[in-house]
């Protein structure tokens, strides 16, 4: 670990640079008296959309009960979580459970903020390795996935069958191209998606990225070229609305809702609008560009814990995480979270329960965390280019050969 007075000088590097980007540092903590026996334990976590009633926050009081403490609970939006969570470290206010937004953990990982799984004891081999390492930098570990989502394409079936497509057929791009191309022929449109100019168009456009086997280390490789011209070809060919180039991953699920799309891009998270959609639909994992399921970019939290200056406290720590993460209770929780489970044994009992689960257990087990590549805290500055590039030949301002070389350039010199 970090000695104090470099831990301190690196919170306060991270701090600045998440208020230079107009983040909120207001900061609230529970009380952080008690030790391992007893006591009020505080757990922070990125769900405020769930109240006291809610199915997550009892299971928070009750891990709390079963660990012999009592736990207060406090809800933030993801950004605002992340500038409260390294301002109470730098002031030595930490919670004792904080569940983060996975790229995050290394910013706060790097910035001394957590503790790692080693120090505290928590049992991660019961994690599939590729959610595992989205929580981890310089070779240590610091925290447990609760859960993940990821992106696959959604498909209208009717619309499919109209243009004499079969979609088990879509299995590389060669296959999906001609897909799209049998549905405008038929008067239908392609495919939606979103690539609006922020890390929400990096998601969206990693799978894309990764399956033409291209790496984030060489934005400019000649499959990451491939991998932009794929996205502006269908602009060109009127495969794709000049929308996505604005559109949210909200936005495009509402275009793919009105029933004029074959494909959307789009989460784990729209399972349950789609059963709403009117028409029948499907899902298909997102192709790679030579077959196979393409790598998509894991989303989900992790639950860490944070450095303490009275390091009792992390045995009941220990407890609660062991808790919220246990087979029983993941099941549960993912289901409410809209989550694939982090284990292999609650991802069969996902898919026993709810066949239409068996495409994303499959996307999230190809999945990779965006902070992987030995990345970390340089992810966000390579995605900002990545994302600008993707806009800019999207829109036609460059190519995508000269806006990648641009991109890998600035990308180049800002993680120096």
């Amino acid at each position: 670990m970090k000695s104090f007075g470099r831990r301190q000088r690196t919170l306060g590097v991270a701090l600045a640079a998440l208020v230079a980007a107009g983040g909120a540092v207001a900061c609230s903590s529970g009380d952080s008296s008690g030790g391992a026996a007893g006591g009020t334990y505080a757990i922070w976590d990125p769900y405020p959309q769930f109240d006291d009633s809610s199915a997550w926050v009892k299971l928070l009081t009750k891990c709390g009960t079963d660990a012999g403490v009592t736990v207060t609970r406090t809800g933030y939006d993801t950004t605002d979580l992340t500038n409260k969570a390294l301002l109470a470290a730098q002031q030595n206010n930490s919670p004792d459970v904080l569940i983060v937004d996975n790229p995050v953990v290394s910013t706060l990982a790097e910035a001394g903020v957590l503790t790692t799984t080693e120090e505290t004891r928590l049992d991660t081999s019961a994690m599939e390795p590729n959610l595992l390492s989205a929580g981890q930098s310089g070779g240590k570990t610091y925290g447990v996935p609760i859960g993940a989502n990821t992106l696959a394409l959604y498909y209208n079936k009717a619309v499919l069958a109209a243009a004499g497509v079969d979609p088990a057929s879509l299995t590389d791009w060669a296959a999906l191209n001609a897909a799209l191309a049998k549905v405008t022929a038929a008067g239908k449109k392609g495919i939606t998606f979103s690539a609006i100019g922020t890390e929400e168009g990096s998601f969206q456009f990693l799978p894309w990225f990764w399956g033409s086997g291209a790496q984030l280390t060489k934005l400019d490789s000649p499959e990451g070229v491939a991998a932009v011209s794929l996205w502006t070809d269908w602009l060109k060919k009127g495969h794709a609305p000049n929308s996505v180039i604005n559109n949210t991953q909200t936005t495009s699920w509402q275009e793919f809702a009105s029933g004029d799309f074959a494909f959307a891009e789009n989460g784990t998270w729209q399972v349950a609008n789609a059963k709403k959609l009117g028409f029948e639909y499907g899902i298909i994992a997102i192709p790679g560009k030579d077959g196979g399921t393409a790598p998509a970019p894991t989303g989900g939290e992790f639950v860490t814990i944070p450095v303490q200056k009275q390091t009792d406290r992390y045995t009941a720590s220990q407890k609660l995480v062991t808790c919220l993460t246990s087979s029983d209770n993941l099941l549960a929780t993912d289901t409410t979270l809209s989550y694939i489970a982090p284990t292999a044994t609650v991802q069969a009992k996902q898919v026993a329960e709810n066949p239409e689960l068996k495409v994303w257990v499959d996307a999230v087990g190809a999945a990779r965390g965006r902070t992987g590549d030995d990345l970390g805290t340089k992810y966000p500055k390579v995605s900002e280019q990545m994302w600008k590039a993707v806009q800019a030949a999207l829109s036609g301002s460059k190519t995508p050969q000269a806006a990648l070389a641009e991109a890998q350039s600035a990308a180049a010199a800002a993680t120096k």
